[in-house]
């Protein structure tokens, strides 16, 4: 029983980052801090199962395979304390607090939505950012043709 959700797991993870290096230009993720994420009691078998380590390792590799530029933000990138609509930066946003609520603009959103549209903000500005701004760009592998 246990090897198979791991199987099942495993071909939706292959599946999941193949589409994504073979569909999109750009893939932007977030460096996240999967270990402090362990710590918390209430996250932690949530966080272990969705194997984070993982979908990175092989997203990495696949976006070479397939010459998709991977961005990964720095985890100290506030993206869920960021407003989308007016750049507004948030001081503190608790892990509770799930929907975001900017006091400068008004826009409401949930946190994870904000997170996702801010980072692809990130994604689509990439070419004017240099490495070590706020993500590293990962290099890209050429496939050879086979005869």
């Amino acid at each position: 029983m246990h090897s198979q959700i791991a199987n099942i797991r495993r071909d939706y993870l292959h599946k999941l980052t193949t589409y994504l290096a073979k569909n999109h230009g750009v893939v932007v993720i977030e460096d996240l801090n999967v270990s402090g994420m362990l710590a918390n009691g209430k996250l932690a078998l949530a966080i272990a199962d969705g194997s984070f380590y993982e979908f990175k390792r092989q997203l990495q590799y696949k976006c070479q395979l397939y010459g998709c530029s991977l961005l990964v933000v720095s985890r100290w990138f506030p993206s869920s304390k960021t407003c989308h609509c007016c750049g507004e930066v948030k001081q503190s946003l608790s892990l509770s607090e799930r929907i975001f609520q900017c006091e400068k603009c008004g826009w409401t959103c949930d946190r994870d939505l904000n997170a996702a549209l801010n980072l692809e903000r990130v994604g689509r500005a990439a070419p004017e950012f240099t490495p070590g701004d706020c993500f590293r760009r990962l290099p890209r592998w050429k496939q050879e043709a086979t005869p």
